[in-house]
């Protein structure tokens, strides 16, 4: 089977010989690893800030009627980035894709910040979605092609870092600067820094080789008209959750849409994806799929932990954060267990014992929103929960990086990043439904359990993902 194929590879992993890559670190990668790295702070930063200063942005413009849109539309245009940036470099390499995708991350902000009305403010989050799926893309394809193979790891455990202080202060720095400047200051503060971070990243890109010597010929048209699909359903899949725009008072209409959406939106993604993904097929396949599937447990659950908090235990807003805020210090240690010894290990291993924390920790939590134990209780099992992801996340970004070449590293790359938000979104639907839909008593241990399901049947391409051995070479 040709490597040059990027929807039908899913062979052996090519065995190369040893690198001796030093650190991520050194002299040779500190300047990549620093401008990457930043970027992805922002990124974070910006997805976790924006959260806390909405509420105020829709006052100050009198646009709640498009609060819903300004998030899910965001995540929706993410995916046409996604495919554009992969498609781009697997023919031309990745140093164009970022350059134009930190454009579009860094002008949408720049629209928002000036935005006098709601509508401005949503095209603003449009065109930054588009960045910031590109944005993801590219470094991914970056860190291949500038990286030995047994630093992939190392990076991939500091991007997830990359997201810890953010978690921590974020949301708090958000509101400070809302409360004492302006809102404006979110959106156009991170913009001015991703200006330096990005400044850092592209002197250092000049000094690479970063093209693809056999440029994919895939048609890429079809691909991006599949994306446009994909995304237009996704976003008419969140917008019929939980009383939205499109499903209104009737929970039965807007159960209907989200079908019909999540149909298309499954029909439309399965050509961006490898070949037997959907049937767990080894290795890439099952990557991909084990990675939409963790994604929508984890983050489905997420949202309802400080929900939790708050309805049982009176947490304010503030004080409920402290459970995601462990959650992320977790994952990022889990991480760094990753990418340090993630090869001795192995994937078995570190597949089967990452879902089942997950699945016992979200268990846990279903039964504690029964039981109402103190409030120690929900927040340690979303810590050990958020740490089973943490062995799994970045694990599985490293291990599409080493079943790619240079020809489909952009094709794997967006594949790993549209499963991962279709899996989210498609959850946290799938949740919004449950929740609202079944008795009061039982909406927490619904969605808990629905999480706890998914994350179970993540085992099953969780045990055909590969062998360590191969990774090493």
């Amino acid at each position: 089977m040709s490597h040059g194929d990027p929807a039908s590879f899913s062979g052996p992993l090519p065995i190369v010989p040893p690198v001796d890559g030093g650190s991520i670190w050194s002299a040779r990668y500190a300047g990549t690893t620093i401008g990457a790295v930043s970027l992805i702070f922002l990124a974070a930063l910006q997805s976790l800030a924006v959260t806390t200063v909405m509420p105020s942005v829709a006052d100050d413009l009198d646009g709640h009627a498009l609060y819903a849109v300004a998030f899910s539309g965001t995540f929706a245009t993410s995916v046409i980035g996604m495919v554009a940036a992969g498609a781009w470099a697997d023919r031309r390499g990745p140093a164009a894709p970022i350059w134009i995708a930190v454009l579009a991350f860094i002008s949408g902000l720049v629209i928002a910040s000036l935005a006098p009305t709601m509508g401005l403010l949503l095209a603003g989050r449009l065109v930054m979605g588009l960045g910031s799926g590109g944005l993801v893309v590219s470094l991914y394809v970056i860190v291949a092609r500038v990286y030995p193979a047994n630093l992939h790891g190392r990076v991939m455990a500091v991007f997830s870092a990359a997201w810890v202080v953010p978690s921590l202060v974020g949301p708090a720095g958000a509101g400070a600067v809302a409360e004492f400047l302006h809102w404006r200051w979110v959106f156009g503060g991170v913009a001015l820094f991703a200006v330096a971070a990005f400044a850092l990243l592209a002197v250092q890109l000049r000094k690479l080789d970063l093209a693809t010597e056999e440029p994919s010929s895939d048609p890429v048209a079809r691909r991006l008209l599949l994306a446009v699909v994909v995304a237009a359903g996704a976003l008419a899949l969140g917008l019929s959750g939980e009383g939205g725009p499109l499903a209104g008072d009737s929970l039965l209409r807007g159960a209907a849409i989200a079908v019909v959406a999540f149909a298309v939106v499954l029909v439309a993604m399965r050509p961006l994806l490898p070949a037997g993904a959907f049937r767990a097929g080894r290795g890439l396949p099952s990557v991909i799929l084990m990675r939409g599937l963790i994604a929508g447990a984890c983050f489905g659950a997420e949202i309802y932990v400080p929900y939790l908090l708050q309805d049982h235990y009176g947490f304010s807003p503030t004080w409920a954060g402290i459970g995601l805020t462990v959650g992320a210090l977790t994952w990022a240690g889990a991480a760094e267990i990753t990418g340090r010894w993630g090869d001795r290990i192995g994937n078995r291993r570190i597949a089967g014992t990452g879902a089942g924390l997950l699945a016992a920790a979200t268990a846990g939590l279903a039964v504690s929103s029964v039981v109402d134990p103190p409030a120690a209780v929900p927040i340690v099992l979303w810590g050990v929960a958020s740490g089973g992801i943490g062995l799994l996340y970045p694990r599985l970004t490293v291990l599409s990086l080493a079943y790619s070449t240079r020809q489909n590293q952009g094709f794997n790359s967006s594949a790993l990043q549209i499963s991962d938000a279709v899996g989210t979104s498609s959850t946290m639907a799938i949740m919004g439904f449950a929740f609202v839909a079944v008795p009061v008593a039982f909406s927490f241990p619904v969605v808990f359990g629905i999480a706890v399901l998914i994350a179970l049947a993540a085992l099953a391409p969780g045990m055909r993902l590969g062998h360590a051995a191969e990774l090493r070479g």
